[in-house]
């Protein structure tokens, strides 16, 4: 599965989420999955070195 395919999975559940502490999780999961795109992103396009600096 790729991350835009998480991102829509865990987008489709949190909006079928009625428990607060569930939704909470996953809303917690979409915003990290969200982040790791965004970090793949701008390292492919070069913006960014990811690598820790030692």
């Amino acid at each position: 599965m790729t991350i835009e395919q998480q991102i829509e999975e865990l987008r489709a559940e949190l909006n079928a989420c009625i428990e607060p502490a569930e939704r909470g999780q996953i809303q917690a999961e979409l915003e990290i999955a969200q982040a790791e795109l965004i970090v793949m992103l701008v390292e492919q396009d070069g913006s960014i070195e990811a690598e820790p600096p030692f």
